[in-house]
């Protein structure tokens, strides 16, 4: 028997009939749920001319959604940026021989794992344009209150996906076979060396997937700038929708934009994992036991390289 039918009895032609039904029937109130919709919007005349004439105008795109989408990609390429560095650097405190540093780390990571995004950024939005040393400072460095909820909704979103990426990289760490570590110990590095130079580096590869979801919540997250009036996407599209009266338009325009947006970065993301995925093999189709060979041998020679810089 195998482990496949040990998990699972397979369907026979009576359940298979009957889930094929389930589907069927889920499928077509599904099209029922979406028809009335449809049909309750045409009442109320949401597919007018008017209501959708205002985006093949220049202005719209120049003067609402660019500038909205333009405003959304800075803040989430700089989150990214600084959640994976934080994110990498607090797992590495996470995993430290030192107690008192493990045990801080944690009471950080679990701290801002457990706050909800939009109330760090609201609190770090307060506390740049309302404490007086706050606002001296802001004065000092030439920063606006554009400025002030740019960086509200980067802290945000840095402090609690950097806390997520730290646990991912954690995770990845453990999930590594033994040899690996083993295989630098072995040789005369420190745990920190081994983690630093080849147990982080492999986690990162095999995680990311994981990290690739992340990039897309930390993408579509930046739309909670809008409780704080930064000018990202969805608050743009507010404007727009009621500069021209379109407001279900706009923000069906608006979920187009976030859809296609997200779905590009996946495609990225999986893309260069895939590149990575063949050069780190070499060549394709290898058996598990080959890569097990090949991993243990990549973190060999990582870690005799460690070992050499470490020495120079």
């Amino acid at each position: 028997m195998s482990a496949q039918q040990v998990l699972f009895d397979i369907p026979g032609p009576k359940a298979r009939a009957r889930h094929l039904l389930y589907g069927v029937l889920g499928t077509l109130v599904l099209l029922g749920l979406l028809v009335l919709v449809l049909i309750r919007m045409a009442n109320r005349g949401q597919f007018e001319a008017a209501k959708w004439t205002p985006f093949l105008e220049s202005n719209t795109w120049t003067f609402y959604l660019l500038p909205g989408l333009l405003a959304t990609l800075q803040a989430a390429a700089v989150a990214v940026v600084l959640s994976m560095v934080f994110g990498i650097a607090l797992a590495m405190l996470r995993m430290s021989d030192l107690t008192p540093v493990r045990w801080a780390s944690g009471v950080f990571v679990e701290f801002f794992r457990a706050v909800p995004v939009l109330i760090m950024m609201i609190f770090t939005w307060q506390m740049l344009v309302k404490n007086p040393t706050m606002v001296r400072l802001m004065d000092t460095l030439g920063l606006t209150g554009a400025n002030a909820t740019f960086i509200a909704v980067v802290v945000g979103l840095v402090l609690y996906n950097a806390s997520v990426i730290c646990e991912i990289v954690r995770n990845g760490v453990g999930s590594l076979p033994g040899g690996q570590r083993e295989a630098g110990l072995s040789i005369g590095l420190s745990p920190a060396q081994v983690r630093r130079s080849i147990l982080v580096p492999q986690a990162l590869t095999s995680m990311l997937p994981a990290l690739i979801s992340q990039i897309v919540v930390i993408t579509k997250d930046t739309a909670l700038g809008y409780i704080i009036t930064y000018p990202e996407l969805l608050t743009m599209t507010r404007r727009l929708g009621s500069a021209n009266a379109n407001t279900l338009a706009a923000y069906l325009v608006a979920a187009v934009i976030f859809i296609l947006m997200n779905y590009a970065i996946t495609k990225l993301a999986e893309w260069i994992e895939g590149r990575q995925r063949r050069k780190r093999r070499g060549t394709p189709g290898g058996t598990p036991t080959q890569d097990e060979e090949q991993a243990s041998q990549r973190a060999v020679g990582a870690a005799l390289g460690a070992q050499a810089r470490a020495g120079g």
